[in-house]
């Protein structure tokens, strides 16, 4: 029955991967704030040479109209047709550990076909942790170290929860993944960043590197995060550039670095990130105008500039 989900098995692959490795997921989904999902896919890809073990089927799960492919036109032909890929592969980390990832597009069709799909993959390589990162905008400052909510069965993970909010939300399916993990009795832990929603737009650097050490944390697999940690440092001092040439923004930022020191100084007391009406900030209150010159950055460098923010 699950393997109607699949376009292509590599059996024999398959069957030599081997058992208690962590599964490490990481899905795009209709948004991607600070492009911290898209940013984590590459870099395993890049550097950790995973190997297709099953391809799940793109015609069954996913909408090409919402989510149209790419191709190229090359003059007179098209060349390139490159479709959206969901994929488990076994990957290494940078010492050599195997692991399992899951990467790909986020299915928009029979999420429960696909998540009863996946738990079974997991009770076949008895995988020993399941993790997911996500980022979510919210009125966070740049200069403070990058927050989040940890949820799941790791009770060592959980203490690592700045935000912990009680809310119901729209769900993606690695939510309805880490449930079902949770209602099965497997281990399973997601890391949901807090990504200032001023530069939620930008591939934001310090995510990756906060990603990574949250896998790491998570699983036991050693990656290098050097060249993550350096972008990101470039990154944040043209911000702070940025922002100094504005008043506005410059006022937007200690009001910001305010509000989040107080939260995390009293945490018991439940002092919220968001304003005093318990809504998110407006526009005017955020500093449009740093939005606008972000924008306008985002269009070009200018000549003889360093690398715009992203």
């Amino acid at each position: 029955m699950t393997e109607s989900l699949f376009s292509a098995v590599y059996a024999e692959r398959r069957a030599s991967v081997a058992k208690g490795l962590p599964l490490v997921v990481a899905l795009s989904g209709s948004s991607d704030a600070g492009n911290a999902v898209s940013q984590l896919e590459q870099y395993l890809w890049e550097r950790c040479k995973p190997e297709e073990i099953i391809r799940f089927d793109a015609d069954e799960l996913l909408d090409y109209r919402a989510r149209r492919p790419l191709i190229t036109f090359n003059e007179d032909h098209f060349t390139d047709y490159s479709p959206e890929e969901l994929i488990l592969s076994v990957a290494r980390d940078d010492l050599g550990a195997p692991f399992l990832l899951l990467s790909g597009f986020e299915p928009d069709f029979r999420w429960e076909s696909f998540v009863d799909t996946v738990l079974l993959l997991v009770h076949e390589f008895e995988v020993s942790v399941t993790t997911w990162v996500q980022a979510v905008p919210m009125p966070v400052p740049h200069t403070r170290p990058i927050v989040g909510t940890v949820s799941g069965t790791r009770d060592d993970l959980l203490e690592r929860s700045v935000w912990k909010p009680t809310t119901r939300l729209p769900a993606s399916v690695v939510h309805l993944l880490e449930y079902r993990l949770h209602g099965v009795g497997e281990e399973v832990v997601g890391f949901a960043h807090l990504v200032p929603h001023y530069l939620a737009n930008n591939e934001y650097p310090e995510l990756l590197s906060a990603a990574l050490d949250n896998i790491m944390a998570a699983t036991g697999l050693l990656f290098a995060t050097d060249e993550a940690r350096e972008r990101a440092r470039e990154f944040r001092v043209q911000v702070d550039r940025q922002i100094a040439e504005n008043e506005e923004s410059t006022e937007m930022l200690v009001n910001l670095e305010r509000r989040f020191d107080k939260y995390v100084e009293a945490q018991g007391e439940r002092v919220s990130l968001l304003g005093e009406d318990g809504m998110m900030p407006t526009a005017d209150q955020l500093a449009s105008e740093l939005e606008r010159f972000l924008a306008e950055r985002n269009e070009g460098p200018e000549p003889n500039d360093g690398p715009g923010v992203q």
